[in-house]
């Protein structure tokens, strides 16, 4: 099994697998007849069908025991996948890029900083939300519409992928 090594989470290393939402380097403007900063598009909503619509939702997620054993990844062909923390907190993201199947020796980990958010482009690999506290909450951005809008991979015992923090 190969150890994934966390990394920080940038702009720069996440950009194949989607967009990082923070207000950090990001472009902005002055509304509000200037008492308020407007950081613009930090990330598109990506569905695939016309009839599709961009939901908002509050997921709460458990923490699950460390050091964990990725044994699967999920993907969402129809539409980007946003998640934003609620509660400050830094969460783990473990993706792997666009195909057909994931490719474990291309899995990559990162952890945010507790205000940073990410946006899972259409396709791209992801392990389901990774909390590192007990319980956490997330705003989440996605699709809604007809069709199957989750795969899952599971990995060949081979294949298996350990994810161990060092908090």
């Amino acid at each position: 099994m190969r150890t994934l090594v966390i990394e920080p989470l940038t702009k720069e290393a996440f950009a194949p697998f989607g967009d990082v939402i923070e207000t950090e380097g990001s472009s902005h403007f002055m509304i509000n007849n200037g008492s308020t900063m407007r950081f613009h598009k930090l990330a598109a909503v990506e569905t695939a069908q016309p009839q599709d619509q961009a939901i908002i939702s509050i997921f709460r997620a458990e923490a699950l025991q460390m050091p964990l054993t990725v044994r699967m990844l999920e993907r969402h062909p129809l539409g980007s996948q946003a998640f934003v923390p609620l509660l400050g907190h830094p969460f783990l993201i473990v993706v792997a890029p666009v195909g057909d199947v994931p490719v474990s020796g291309h899995v990559r980990a990162f952890i945010t900083d507790g205000k940073q958010g990410i946006n899972y482009h259409r396709g791209v690999w992801h392990h389901p939300v990774l909390t590192i506290e007990k319980r956490d909450d997330f705003l989440v951005v996605d699709r809604s519409g007809t069709g199957n809008n989750c795969d899952e991979h599971f990995f060949n015992e081979d294949e298996l992928l350990i994810l161990a923090p060092h908090l």
